[in-house]
């Protein structure tokens, strides 16, 4: 019995997003599924289920083949901080209301 997979459908879809970006930027670029696979390190049968979105496929297959793209640097942003826009607002909301200065501590001097 096949052990399937059940994403939420907003994650199913994103990944399918993704699989058809890859799909057409290899198209754009005449990259065969053969040639492409090669470059990339995996078989064509794991390219083909990375173009359809298959969920089951490693996550580590991915860089590979946009590495293939010329699109690696694209990962390093995938969860940036600077993206992350409800972190921002949590931290935000998580702010002091004012900021006291702190004490001077004088010290005696000796003459």
């Amino acid at each position: 019995m096949k052990n399937t997979l059940r994403l939420p459908f907003p994650v199913t879809r994103a990944l399918r997003k993704v699989g058809q970006d890859i799909s057409e930027a290899r198209r754009r670029r005449r990259i065969a599924t053969e040639l492409m696979a090669q470059r990339a390190g995996i078989s064509r049968g794991t390219l083909a289920k990375i173009e359809k979105g298959d969920p089951a496929t490693s996550m580590g297959n991915y860089p590979s083949v946009l590495f293939v793209l010329g699109m690696v640097n694209r990962i390093s942003d995938l969860v940036d901080s600077n993206h992350d826009l409800i972190g921002r607002q949590i931290d935000e909301e998580n702010l002091p209301k004012r900021i006291r200065s702190r004490k001077k501590v004088t010290t005696a001097t000796s003459a």
